[in-house]
């Protein structure tokens, strides 16, 4: 038992320096070093997100957007892009249970899907094509308190924003980590 341990502490001691951390300044590419994840994800310029005018969808879209600037920069205004990440969001909304007396929805779930994809700006091409989705669930607590209602589904739209954002922002570290 004892051997064991002491193998196994040595084998970690010598994999040790094997691993850097994902959000280096820098990371070391054999004998070049290669600027880091964090400096990558600032070049990501992050147009506005297409979604009709005055619609719910266009204020989640700005939500989207928002935050995807703020996971990609850290709130440092970025730099000169080298990325252009295209963003389509849809959104749908399902009643989960529904209260037999009214037939009114107790419990929603909203899912919002989005479609994205990254581009070099020098050259056009695409190098990251994907999509990813959030499905959340919201109470609405009875008849009588309908703006609570609507504030549910505000703050359901709010989080499934935020679960895009970090899906995507997600997937552009493993790109600009592993390469694919």
């Amino acid at each position: 038992m004892t051997m064991r341990l002491i193998v196994v502490i040595g084998l970690a001691g010598l994999t040790a320096g094997c691993f850097q951390p994902m959000y280096a300044e820098q990371t070391a590419v054999g004998s070049a070093v290669a600027p880091g994840i964090k400096t990558q994800m600032d070049s990501v310029e992050v147009p506005d997100i297409k979604a009709p005018s005055g619609s719910r969808l266009a204020r989640i879209s700005n939500e989207v957007r928002n935050n995807l600037i703020f996971d990609l920069t850290g709130g440092s205004g970025g730099s000169a892009p080298l990325y252009r990440l295209n963003v389509n969001l849809s959104s749908s909304l399902q009643q989960v249970i529904v209260d037999i007396t009214s037939g009114r929805p107790d419990i929603q779930n909203y899912g919002l899907d989005a479609y994205y994809t990254l581009t070099e700006i020098a050259t056009g091409k695409t190098v990251v094509t994907s999509q990813t989705f959030a499905r959340v669930s919201y109470n609405i607590p009875g008849q009588m308190q309908r703006f609570a209602g609507d504030r549910g589904m505000r703050d359901a739209e709010n989080r499934a924003a935020k679960v895009i954002s970090e899906n995507i922002r997600n997937r552009l570290a493993s790109y600009f980590t592993a390469g694919t």
